[in-house]
């Protein structure tokens, strides 16, 4: 099927977004009458008996003896509801050391930040939600697309976060860490919250819950939002959100399935050059492309099984995904096309299938306590994926349109060994075999770059673990990893724009980390942690989404240290300092520099939080970004910036709860993304290397009202 100046066929081929949004509304449609029901729960006997309220409040778990890393720990619910929220993909930030931004509009997947990467929208950090993978390989936009706009916060119970490659159940995606979004089961009331703020902010979600029967439980929630923010050129983001779960049993012997569904268009503002603002063209919230934007959905259904055994237990997983990205952007203005500017059109549409299943057995080793694991990973990804030229939103050409089809098989093991009281260690393998079809759907050049590979790479893990002595843990962890690449560019053998000949790329590049760490709950209410790592990546080969093609990168070095803090002197009151010092460097040499571009090298974020101290609860977040180079010589930097957020809650009554969240409270001008590169303004003679920025949004103040049913 030829794309070529046809917008027309490109919608048939990856699906109407009328009929996607009807499919959308007819899913909502049904959650929100499963809510409302849920919302007003059948009387039961004694209804009307005035019981006495009882508060049950969480002190800080002992995490001694729970984990095979210093870098390895679990954010709880508690914490995760007190953090002020700007964007759902913020929950992540309560992960020690993640700093999540945006650099376009915010419907887009959020830029991340860990441990001296760059992770761009989520390469080498995998996040799952509810047993999904979250990451999408071979993505019209970046490999490893991690888009969580979708999330409910309202719903998560936990987030379960790894750092570096020690992990054997972790596979792609996962060299700089992982984290695992876990989902409530229910809710202890049903509600509705209502969310009003500046710049056209409204946002209304509701949530229930009902036990049927044997113990089981249904949970529904529903979200409606809509915002302009701050730009100029309004973004008018416009979400629709549901999720219905059924849960029986318990985390250690039941299952669960979850529905989910969601849909969002949006105009953006992308990254606009800095001389742009210095000549007053345009104010630092304006666009120089007001014709930029998006639209996606995604549908998934998953399940979870556990059964507990008398060694151990088998668990299970599957999903199933249906995905649709449209994302019209333009970063270079008018450098490549001097009539009709340089935006391009970067179309997913995908369905993807899982299932993980797992065994996990303790039992007596020559007179040693042992505990083992051995898993099966499997994944398939049938994607049509496209990128195409593009002026206000029609599309003029076609650089790339292609059919993937890409299956991952992983097989993992590990076993545990405690040979004293104060050593043991845990030994895994991990196995992982990728296949990749890849045709090129464009008639006049079929075959070109089309065909299939495979690869296969093992990686072997170790962790030692001593102690406790006096409540304190000592880590030594070693792990191989890798990171895949996008399918196309290992069979892409000309370039798409300017028909050059190119060298395909492997399909699995290996990275090694190293860690040593300790944690300790010595001083009392106080956790503490401290690790210093170091990950060696082989050559990042990565396809680069706008451009069509594969762009190699060198072999680098990162190396650091974190320092976790958590001090709990009160029932009601948690103090938390994380920092992360990094240093990012290529290994080889090279006339451009050693220097990592977007690299952060370092990382302070500090939190105060008082709950349910009478009526009154709150929250004082902030963050800080250290300086970072944009250029391999270290001759561009990008600013240093600090935000502080803050969130006051009261209890009017029984039932109702008023809180008021204000972001950047200081109004901070900084920039939530800088980068350097060539872009042309209209009217410019030539192209021109410029800093371009994405600035943080200004102060705003959200009032939400919450009522119980």
């Amino acid at each position: 099927m030829n794309f070529h100046h046809s917008e027309i066929a490109i919608t048939s081929a990856f699906g109407s977004n009328r009929d996607a949004v009807q499919k959308t509304s007819f899913s909502l449609l049904f959650m929100l009458a499963a809510a409302t029901c849920l919302a007003h729960p059948q009387p039961k006997e004694d209804e009307n008996q005035e019981l006495p309220e009882i508060k049950v409040r969480a002190q800080p778990s002992n995490s001694i003896g729970t984990t095979d890393a210093a870098s390895e720990g679990t954010v709880s619910a508690q914490r995760i509801q007190a953090r002020p929220v700007l964007r759902p993909g913020d929950l992540l930030e309560a992960v020690p050391g993640m700093i999540v931004t945006q650099h376009s509009g915010d419907g887009k997947a959020n830029q991340y930040f860990l441990r001296g990467f760059n992770l761009d929208h989520g390469t080498d950090f995998s996040i799952s939600v509810a047993g999904i993978p979250i990451n999408l390989p071979t993505h019209a936009h970046g490999h490893g697309y991690t888009d969580l706009n979708f999330l409910l916060p309202e719903l998560v119970d936990r987030i379960d976060y790894r750092k570096g490659p020690y992990f054997s159940s972790n596979g792609d995606f996962s060299s700089a860490g992982s984290a695992a979004i876990r989902l409530r089961n229910r809710v202890s009331e049903p509600f509705s919250q209502l969310t009003i703020g500046q710049y056209g902010y409204h946002r209304l979600f509701s949530a229930g819950s009902t036990e049927l029967a044997s113990g089981a439980n249904l949970l529904a929630g529903l979200e409606l939002m809509n915002q302009n923010g701050p730009w100029d050129n309004p973004e008018g983001l416009r979400k629709i959100n549901g999720l219905l779960r059924y849960s029986r049993g318990s985390a250690s012997d039941g299952f669960d399935v979850t529905l989910m569904a969601y849909n969002a268009r949006w105009n953006s503002t992308d990254q606009i050059p800095q001389r742009a603002i210095d000549s007053g063209t345009i104010t630092r919230f304006g666009a120089i492309d007001p014709s930029a934007g998006g639209q996606t959905s995604r549908y998934s259904l998953s399940t979870q099984w556990k059964k507990a055994l008398q060694d151990g237990s088998i668990q299970a997983s599957a999903y199933l995904l249906r995905y649709e990205l449209q994302l019209f952007s333009n970063f270079t203005y008018f450098r490549d096309n001097l009539t009709q500017g340089d935006q391009f059109l970067q179309q997913d549409s995908r369905t993807v299938f899982g299932t993980e299943l797992k065994r996990l057995w303790a039992m007596k080793l020559a007179g040693f306590e042992t505990h083992h694991e051995l898993g099966l990973q499997v994944r398939h990804d049938r994607i049509r994926v496209g990128l195409f030229d593009s002026s206000a939103r029609v599309v003029t050409a076609t650089t790339r349109d292609d059919r993937v089809a890409q299956t991952s098989l992983g097989l993992f093991g590990e076993s545990g060994i405690t040979w004293t009281p104060w050593l043991r260690t845990t030994a895994g393998l991990r196995a992982d075999h990728f296949h990749w079809n890849v045709q090129n759907q464009i008639a006049a050049s079929a075959g070109i770059n089309s065909g299939s590979t495979s690869d296969l790479l093992v990686s072997p893990k170790l962790a030692v673990i001593l102690g406790p002595w006096s409540k304190t843990e000592y880590f030594m962890n070693w792990g191989r990893g890798f990171h895949s690449n996008d399918g196309r560019g290992t069979v892409t053998r000309v370039d798409p724009k300017s028909g050059q000949v190119v060298t395909p790329v492997t399909g699995l590049v290996r990275t090694t980390g190293y860690e040593l760490g300790m944690r300790s709950q010595w001083v009392p209410n106080l956790q503490t942690s401290l690790a210093l790592w170091r990950l060696e990546i082989g050559s990042e080969l990565l396809f680069v989404g706008d451009a069509g093609t594969t762009e190699p990168s060198r072999p680098s070095l990162r190396q650091g240290i974190e320092w976790n803090n958590r001090y709990t002197p009160l029932p009601w009151l948690e103090f938390n300092l994380d920092l992360a010092l990094s240093r990012a460097r290529f290994m080889d040499a090279d006339p451009a520099g050693p220097y990592v571009p977007g690299s952060v090298s370092r990382v302070v974020s500090a939190s105060v939080t008082v709950q349910n101290l009478g009526a009154w609860s709150g929250s004082l977040q902030a963050r800080y970004i250290g300086p970072r180079p944009l250029i391999e010589d270290q001759s561009v930097m990008a600013a240093s910036s600090a935000l502080l957020n803050f969130r006051l809650g009261y209890r009017v009554r029984k039932g109702l709860d008023i809180s008021v969240d204000v972001f950047n409270l200081a109004n901070r001008k900084v920039n939530d993304i800088e980068y350097y590169y060539a872009s042309r303004l209209r009217g410019e003679s030539a192209e021109q290397n410029d800093r371009h920025i994405h600035p943080a949004e200004p102060r705003s103040v959200r009032l939400s009202a919450r009522l119980e049913f």
